[in-house]
């Protein structure tokens, strides 16, 4: 068989598992509006764009609105050297939390037990206010971020198996079993857990026993923040902070469509499936076929998945009486 003697498969299987990582941190943001709320939130990856830029503009000293400032005569663009690391995090948190609360009472709290269409439409609005915001405040220009992460080809596996695999890819394995940990722990034996899957099943029924809508959808919104925090940091430390990495949210569809919209294992579990699927088509049959095929081979898989198990994997089955 191939891959016994294929010196290259064990690489692009591990590289296909890391790069799956990254697609499934996304996806967990989407996961947990969708649990909660039952709101596909268009924004998430515009969240982690936000995210990222305002982290890069606590580290820098970067002033907001500074060219906006310049209107009235302020030219300065930095307010000093920035702050370290862990602080610059810290701070982009408390934004991130900030942002929720405001989201859910200018978007969320006038639109309740409104249709979910109606909803998904507002996130897509919110999508470009905060990009256009995001514009506003930090700049356009592409954004360099070092959050301390080791990058380059672990030396360790390069000597002892000739492997190169980036060691960022890594860290943000790491970073992904530890957020899908507390997550699925927090959502199965809290009660504030507990108390989101209620929201999520019935609106006006966990209001009826004391359940408050805007809280919980205070909190998950914000967790939804922290998780966009953490993928923005991983993708802009990858390949830079850019406009164009509000993207990836659409690369979190098809991982979505595979795990299903309500399952935090089942983000991970097709993030997985997704980034493997797709190294190893581009390297074996990628060549046949002309190339370019991780532009479109997760959409083709998704599609079949569409078709013969449109839950997902871990998603449920609703059946609806008319």
């Amino acid at each position: 068989m191939f891959f016994l003697v294929d010196p290259f498969f064990y690489e692009i299987v591990i590289s296909g598992l890391l790069a799956g990582v990254m697609y499934a941190l996304v996806a967990l943001g989407f996961v947990l509006i969708f649990k909660a709320s039952g709101i596909f939130n268009f924004a998430q990856g515009v969240l982690a764009l936000f995210a990222a830029l305002t982290l890069v503009g606590f580290q820098t000293g970067q002033i907001p609105f500074a060219h906006l400032l310049s209107v009235f005569g302020l030219h300065a663009t930095h307010w000093g050297a920035g702050f370290p690391t862990v602080i610059a995090l810290l701070f982009s948190l408390l934004v991130m939390i900030g942002l929720a609360w405001l989201i859910v009472q200018i978007v969320l709290k006038p639109l309740v037990n409104q249709e979910g269409i109606i909803l998904f439409m507002a996130t897509i609005g919110l999508a470009y206010v905060l990009e256009g915001v995001g514009d506003l405040m930090w700049g356009a220009n592409v954004k360099m971020l070092d959050v301390g992460l080791p990058e380059g080809p672990s030396e360790f596996i390069l000597d002892t198996t000739d492997m190169f695999i980036d060691k960022l890819e890594i860290s943000a394995a790491v970073v992904a079993i530890v957020l899908v940990t507390v997550l699925t722990l927090f959502s199965a034996y809290t009660k504030m857990g507990r108390a989101l899957r209620a929201v999520a099943d019935d609106h006006q029924a966990a209001l009826s026993v004391g359940i408050s809508l805007e809280t919980i959808w205070w909190i998950v919104w914000s967790v939804s923040g922290i998780v966009a925090l953490v993928a923005g940091v991983m993708w802009g430390a990858k390949s830079g902070v850019q406009f164009s990495l509000s993207l990836i949210a659409l690369k979190a569809l098809p991982v979505l469509m595979l795990g299903g919209f309500t399952s935090i294992p089942g983000a991970i579990v097709g993030g997985l499936m997704i980034g493997l699927g797709e190294k190893l088509f581009e390297f074996y049959i990628g060549p046949m076929i002309g190339g370019a095929t991780e532009n479109w081979f997760a959409y083709m898989l998704a599609l079949l998945f569409l078709l013969f198990r449109p839950q997902g994997l871990f998603g449920e089955k609703i059946i609806e009486r008319v």
